[in-house]
């Protein structure tokens, strides 16, 4: 009989790329989420359990732990503000005694690589490593993994990564982006992360993942600049204070101001991989260095592999920014029929469309429900056009979403100039195939 596998986190970066995986290998996959709605829009979402529960409610945890053979810890509370360090402490402790009480066998846990011994370790990471201690204090055998930057599209260490050296031509910070990482790829940390439940030596251990290369953090940003084909220089200064990194991360990356503040303390201190050994259990895994990892997530960097957790808003208009994209999203919807209004969508491929400075589509995917154009480019990035219908009560659900990969600084300006105009232009064109869609069904009622 397969294994039932509780997944915390579940709307969370690692874990919605981990629950496919635990599918496709066969086990039967439990969610434990504190708003079960927010995953609905998820691909996976029909084929695993949801429980409500908070890990700060120790009292929700009893049913989501029940049959479950092996648990996954990954939860951090950064956007909590002040005091999350109190809150990840507390909250370890619920789940591992909880697990405990349930005869759950195994805790895995993703947590921060650093150096315990290090006297001036930032909150965030020491945070982490005392979540690690927290899990093993009921006594459940424990695996935990120590990863640094995360490198792969929707990772927020990465997205910051990205968006700075994107954007700045002279990349100036603080000194102490002298201090060492050793980035790993978001497909090993899946790999690691699913290897823990067939490996039985790895439980209890301590398994700190990285490349084999150690970087410094603002090699880190130059090295993703050159692949990208952009000439960056570094310009590293004394007395640059955190709290000011922070508020022009949060102005110009996707990362929060909540997130920006904890992980950028962070970069005061080193995050390497101090013992290897563990490794060894591993031996299948090929872990893959820097550049290759960044390239990866640049091939990823396409609508068809995007994570919409926009669609978690459910809301009719969102602006948003997520994986190297900016995302333009607006939905209606109309009383004709689904294949009706696919059919007008269609239709205007055909058409003189203008937004823009785009003024030439070609077919990048076509299926019974969606129809996504890519522009042949004039800007400086990647640009894509998508409509997608379902039938909805009252009629039908129409989607609409640009999508928009700058590249360098004048992809972000182009952007940020013209943003109000894409709106406008996008609004008129879906209002058009609404009032088309409307026209056709007063027709066929007439004849």
């Amino acid at each position: 009989m397969p294994q039932t596998i509780l997944v915390t986190g579940a709307t969370g970066y690692i874990a919605s790329r981990l629950i496919p995986r635990l599918l496709e290998a066969g086990y039967i996959v439990r969610c434990l989420a504190r708003r079960p709605e927010r995953l609905k829009n998820r691909a996976w979402f029909p084929r695993v359990e949801v429980i409500a529960g908070d890990v700060t409610q120790p009292e929700t945890l009893t049913r989501a732990m029940q049959g479950v053979s092996a648990a996954y810890y990954l939860i951090h509370s950064m956007s909590a503000g002040h005091g999350y360090d109190r809150v990840d402490l507390q909250s370890a402790r619920n789940f591992a005694q909880a697990a405990q009480a349930a005869g759950v066998e195994h805790i895995i846990y993703l947590g921060g690589l650093a150096n315990p011994d290090d006297p001036q370790l930032a909150l965030h990471l020491k945070s982490r490593l005392e979540s690690g201690d927290a899990l093993r204090e009921a006594g459940v055998p424990v695996t935990e993994f120590r990863a640094g930057v995360i490198v792969g599209p929707g990772s927020v260490s990465f997205e910051m990564i990205r968006f700075i050296a994107e954007q700045f031509p002279l990349m100036v910070g603080p000194l102490w982006l002298r201090h060492r990482s050793q980035p790993i790829a978001t497909p090993n940390v899946l790999d690691f992360l699913m290897a823990a439940l067939t490996v039985p030596a790895c439980r209890g251990q301590i398994i700190e993942i990285g490349a084999h290369q150690t970087h410094s953090y603002i090699d880190i940003m130059a090295q993703f600049a050159q692949i990208r084909g952009l000439k960056r220089a570094p310009l590293l200064l004394p007395f640059i204070p955190v709290w000011f990194m922070a508020f022009f991360i949060d102005l110009l990356t996707p990362v929060e101001h909540s997130y920006a503040i904890p992980l950028v303390d962070g970069l005061r201190n080193d995050s390497l991989v101090l013992n290897r050994t563990p490794l060894s259990l591993f031996p299948e895994i090929e872990i893959l260095d820097y550049p290759t990892a960044v390239r990866r997530a640049i091939a990823e960097t396409h609508p068809a592999a995007i994570e919409r957790i926009w669609l978690d808003l459910d809301a009719d208009l969102i602006k948003t920014s997520h994986e190297g994209m900016f995302v333009d999203y607006r939905r209606i919807t109309s009383t004709a029929s689904a294949d009706s209004v696919f059919e007008h969508v269609k239709s205007l491929t055909t058409s003189a469309l203008r937004l823009g400075q785009i003024d030439s589509f070609q077919v990048d995917f076509l299926s019974a429900d969606t129809l996504r154009l890519k522009a042949e480019q004039v800007l400086p990035g990647e640009a894509w056009l998508e409509w997608k219908v379902s039938p909805c009560d009252g009629g039908t659900l129409l989607e609409q979403t640009i999508f928009f990969a700058p590249k360098g600084l004048p992809g972000f300006l182009s952007w940020y100039l013209l943003n109000h105009y894409y709106r406008a232009e996008s609004g008129k064109l879906l209002q058009r195939l609404a009032l088309r869609s409307a026209k056709g069904v007063a027709a066929n009622q007439r004849a």
